[in-house]
């Protein structure tokens, strides 16, 4: 049995592969426990965990499938950034009319984003917001 292909942990309990990664530097090998899942014996720092999908289709497959903190879905993104671009738009029109003059937010602005400048750019905003939150209603209103 060579040293340097397994480690002994938890007082000699545990007897697990070691890690295959070499130091640039001190040409030493590291001293972590390889991942059961690694097909090349390295731990989770050196690339045991695998590289994902190469293919495209599997990229959208993942893309498309794929939930980020639990809940939040692409869906709930999408909702998200264009409650943000209505938002830059709406502050952009009070800044234009004069409503305002506090500072603008600040940071990245949302995908979509175009600014307005001008007053028939801030009624068109208004008339196009409108028309769509009357399409928004349900029947009867």
């Amino acid at each position: 049995m060579d040293i340097s292909t397994f480690l002994v942990l938890a007082g000699g309990h545990i007897r697990c592969l070691r890690c295959t990664a070499q130091s640039k530097r001190t040409k030493l090998q590291c001293a972590r426990p390889a991942l059961k899942v690694s097909k090349t014996a390295k731990c989770q720092f050196h690339g045991g965990r695998g590289s994902g999908p190469k293919t495209v289709e599997g990229k959208a497959r993942i893309g498309a499938a794929h939930l980020v903190h639990g809940t939040e879905t692409n869906k709930n993104r999408l909702e998200r950034s264009q409650a943000s671009l209505r938002l830059a738009q709406i502050e952009d029109v009070m800044h234009v009319a004069g409503m305002t003059t506090a500072a603008r937010t600040t940071g990245r602005k949302p995908a979509g984003y175009r600014p307005i400048n001008t007053l028939e750019a801030a009624r068109q905003f208004v008339v196009e917001d409108a028309l769509q939150c009357i399409k928004g209603l349900p029947e009867g209103r």
